[in-house]
């Protein structure tokens, strides 16, 4: 079965189903999808963590209709009256002073490494052309070519050089070698504050509390890329919540457009951001009012710390049913709240088996290298959606 089939949603969440009077719909059901076929599927991926909200919230999909209404594209050289209020209460909810607002993930990851490189040259004194940026081995950023160029995924990389220079590759998880790898050329420390991509890897306690402090020593900023883990998935606004760490600059993106279109942002401080000037960066559609009409609603959803709360109990219950299975067709089981990577065990299936076997018993998941699956929840979802789905990965690993 491909993506693309999974089109038709639930009939009372169907594209089909516009009407100018209130919806309410059951908790939970934003969690389902329905095939071209009209086979139910609960989505244990939130679409990547793009769907934090589920399918087709009735408040997102609200804020959208009305701002179709009005005016939806402009380029940049038109000002309207979603952008500012955007940005100045997303900067409230992350308790940031300034925002970049652009579209996919990994245009706002690309952003934050110019702005990191153009502080280091205007603000720190590094010679112009020899920044350096230090990333983590295992990473996940985006796939555009300068990215790729640092991920040590050969699946990323394979033929697409030549690469970008200017960065330093050290191992996730270790403070020691991080501290090494920092010199006078060093503009930022670009983090994952839990890797996504890589099997939902949580680092050592206390690791992103010394890479902050480690920055700080060496008067070097760190770039904390909340695209995946972001927007309450870890039982927190921001995964670096857990440790009480501040970012000078983040990255976000995914949950941040609802699920309904593409939105991101680089949000932080004014004095990094704000190297930046008229017409040094800057993008056709990013910002447009119907991508910030959508996010204002995300940003009010998320100001209510429900669906962090959410996130929180019931990825306890995730992470203590699914610890249950550890011997028993798991190795290991990581995360944090709706947000999990599981390892089978040697000898069983493999990931991308284990996958389509519960495709066929109505859950979707996603493997990750080799035998590592994924799953992220969306935030709506029941907790009798939530045995529904790890019900079938126990029936489907289980040894």
């Amino acid at each position: 079965m491909r993506t693309a089939d999974f089109v038709a949603l639930d009939e009372r969440w169907s594209t089909h189903n516009y009407h100018p009077l209130p919806v309410v719909i059951t908790e939970g059901e934003g969690a389902w999808v329905t095939d071209i076929e009209g086979k139910r599927y609960l989505d244990f991926l939130s679409a990547y963590s793009a769907l934090n909200f589920g399918h087709r919230h009735p408040d997102l999909v609200a804020a959208a209709i009305g701002q179709l209404g009005r005016v939806t594209l402009t380029s940049r050289a038109f000002h309207h009256d979603q952008l500012g209020l955007f940005c100045r209460e997303l900067a409230e909810l992350t308790g940031t002073e300034m925002v970049l607002p652009m579209n996919s993930g990994a245009e706002a990851v690309e952003s934050a490494l110019k702005v990191a490189r153009k502080w280091a040259y205007e603000v720190k004194g590094v010679p112009d052309g020899t920044a350096e940026i230090i990333v983590a081995g295992a990473n996940f950023h985006g796939r555009t070519t300068t990215i790729v160029s640092f991920s040590t995924d050969e699946t990323a990389r394979t033929h697409f050089g030549p690469f970008t220079p200017g960065f330093v590759v050290v191992k996730y998880g270790d403070v020691a070698a991080l501290r090494d790898a920092i010199t006078e050329r060093t503009a930022a420390v670009l983090l994952e504050p839990v890797q996504g991509e890589a099997g939902v890897i949580v680092p050592p306690d206390g690791y992103l509390a010394e890479a902050r402090r480690a920055c700080d020593e060496a008067g070097v900023l760190l770039i904390a890329d909340e695209i995946q883990s972001g927007l309450a998935r870890t039982g927190t606004l921001l995964a670096l919540d857990h440790e009480h760490v501040r970012a000078d600059l983040y990255t976000l993106g995914k949950a941040l457009g609802g699920g309904i279109l593409p939105l991101s942002a680089v949000v932080g401080r004014r004095d990094v951001l704000g190297v930046l000037r008229p017409g040094e960066h800057g993008s056709t559609f990013g910002g447009n009012p119907l991508a910030c009409a959508v996010g204002r609603e995300v940003i009010r959803l998320l100001a209510t710390g429900e669906f962090q709360q959410r996130s929180t109990a019931l990825g306890a219950h995730l992470h203590a049913r699914l610890g249950e299975l550890v011997g028993h067709g798991l190795a290991e089981v990581r995360g944090r709240g709706l947000w999990a990577g599981m390892d089978i065990t040697p000898g069983g299936l493999s990931g991308r088996e284990a996958s389509e076997a519960l495709a066929g018993r109505g859950v979707l998941c996603k493997e990750t290298h080799g035998n590592t699956l994924r799953i992220a929840p969306p935030l709506v979802i029941s907790q009798q959606d939530l045995d529904r789905g790890i019900d079938a990965i126990a029936g489907v690993i289980r040894r």
